[in-house]
């Protein structure tokens, strides 16, 4: 299983952005071949791009707004009027990035090329060189520190078609899974479904070890050079499929951005697509992850759905989480109809144009039909190992931007939900809460009216959410703090607005809940 896909706001999330594909030659045969990279071979090339500039921010000023933009759109000519030249930085641009072909000469001047082609990461051919990995700087640590991820290069529609085996590079759906886990420090780590490595880089600073694993040999590899240019020493590799290389093993900590694209046919492409049916691969592994994760240990996956005729969407993931025994949270930030879906994945796969496009998409409509599939929806599934009868996950569809780092504040996501499920009403009259940090009150209405027409919480961090409330809970927000039970704060407001006491009681409980569940409260005892 590799990465692929994007995921990101709004309708970015459907988009590959710039993925990297391995041209097969018309013979079929594997163009080029992974050989052993030594550690002192990775340390060579990584000090030539570090001394560079061959970094995020390197690479992002040299380029410019208007080069990055239309390479996001795969566009080269931008990017290579930038990049002219024989400095270092542009040489190492066209060549890795651009994957267009530099002098020899040029490349010897700052590269070990006969033991970099003997590796198979360069072609040397009538003074030329050419790249046969795309190599590219990305971000660690919140632009802390520059890691390299290393994927087979981009081939662009007519150019040809991809290899069975291809290894997709590092996208959007990479960076949206990185900003999504949780902060460590942990013992152990999984990544399943490495693909180019990119979330190991990610893992290795939170956990003490990292296992790797892959269905795909030559993403194996690519992983591991992924790791040895970036300095990471402490991810381990292992070939098979899901659970099956970690079996009887638990983590304290899971990732994965499995090959979730939902096709009639059987997996053409190891990057994106299963053998299993449907959108099966998704539910395996949510149902298998309990087994592996230690008490308190998480599984944050990537993840399509379907929308199916007659169900609701929730339902159908909420049975693959109940009964697991964990708590959780799952999000749904994108839906496609049928036929984007087909768009975007035979575009992906570079058909669009081919003579078996229409084939193609007529044979995935007519699966579509036959299953009474209206709709796929793109989110993802965050599981903690809480070992309770009472685990509850939260499932919902949100579409509008948060605050990223997501992996920080996801905890406390889950802690409320999990709390305000526990708790009776008897039970929340007698708590402690207070305003969530971040929360203020908006009042709309007509300009000198007496009354406000609408009062609404919003979460100026965090999910960002807005919730329009009542004057009780309006004037809740604005004197809990956590030092009284919320009872007598609730006689008090009940007093001073002149209603019942005993019907504010018994009507606020059940607002309040949903309040601590959507982070605006929080209880502190």
């Amino acid at each position: 299983m590799t990465p692929r896909g994007t995921l990101g706001k709004d309708r970015a999330f459907l988009r590959p952005l710039s993925r990297g594909r391995l041209l097969l030659p018309d013979n079929g045969h594997v163009s080029n071949s992974l050989r052993p990279f030594s550690p002192r071979l990775a340390d060579r090339l990584r000090q030539t791009l570090v001394d560079a500039d061959y970094t995020v921010s390197g690479v992002r000023d040299r380029l410019g707004d208007m080069a990055a933009r239309a390479l996001s759109r795969e566009q080269l000519i931008p990017a290579l009027r930038a990049t002219g030249g024989e400095e270092r930085l542009g040489v190492l641009l066209r060549l890795w990035r651009l994957q267009e072909p530099v002098s020899e000469a040029s490349a010897r001047a700052m590269l070990p090329v006969a033991e970099l082609a003997e590796a198979g990461l360069l072609s040397v051919e009538d003074g030329r060189v050419r790249a046969l990995v795309h190599l590219s700087p990305w971000e660690l640590n919140e632009g802390e520190q520059t890691g390299y991820v290393v994927s087979d290069p981009t081939v662009r529609p007519g150019q040809g078609r991809l290899r069975a085996d291809h290894v997709v590079g590092a996208g959007g759906a990479s960076a949206t899974l990185s900003k999504l886990i949780v902060d460590g420090p942990v013992d152990r780590a999984l990544d399943l479904g490495t693909g180019c490595g990119v979330q190991s880089l990610h893992l290795a600073a939170r956990a003490a070890e990292v296992c790797a694993t892959d269905v795909n040999p030559r993403a194996l590899r690519l992983a591991e050079i992924s790791c040895a240019l970036s300095g990471v020493d402490n991810m381990r590799t292992r070939e098979g499929s899901l659970f099956e290389p970690v079996r009887g093993e638990r983590f304290d900590l899971i990732v994965s951005n499995p090959p979730f694209v939902i096709t009639p046919d059987s997996a053409r492409y190891t990057y994106r697509e299963s053998d299993f049916a449907g959108d099966t691969v998704c539910s395996e592994l949510v149902r298998q992850a309990p087994r592996h994760l230690t008490d308190g240990g998480w599984c944050q996956i990537l993840a399509n759905w379907l929308h199916v005729g007659g169900e609701d969407w929730r339902d159908r993931v909420g049975a693959w989480v109940a009964g697991t025994g964990c708590s959780g949270w799952v999000v749904q930030r994108d839906v496609q109809d049928p036929a984007e879906y087909v768009e975007l994945w035979l575009r992906d796969s570079c058909e669009q144009g081919t003579p078996e496009y229409t084939r193609r998409y007529d044979a995935w409509l007519d699966y579509f039909d036959r299953e009474g599939v209206r709709a796929i929806g793109f989110g993802w599934i965050c599981l903690r190992n809480d070992v309770a009868q009472d685990a509850t996950v939260r499932v919902e569809d949100l579409r509008h931007e948060i605050e990223q780092p997501v992996g920080p504040y996801l905890p406390d996501v889950v802690d409320g939900a999990m709390t305000a499920h526990r708790l009776t009403d008897a039970a929340l009259l007698s708590a402690h809460v207070a305003l969530a940090p971040g929360v203020v009150e908006e009042r709309i209405g007509v300009p000198g009216a007496p009354d406000p027409e609408r009062i609404l919480l919003r979460q100026r961090n965090g999910l960002r959410r807005v919730a329009q409330v009542g004057t009780v809970e309006a004037a809740l927000a604005s004197v809990c703090d956590g030092t009284m039970p919320v009872s007598p704060l609730l006689d008090a407001i009940a007093e001073l607005t002149e209603q019942d006491t005993a019907v504010v009681r018994q009507r606020t409980p059940e607002i309040l809940r949903s309040l601590i569940a959507e982070g605006f409260f929080r209880v502190t005892r």
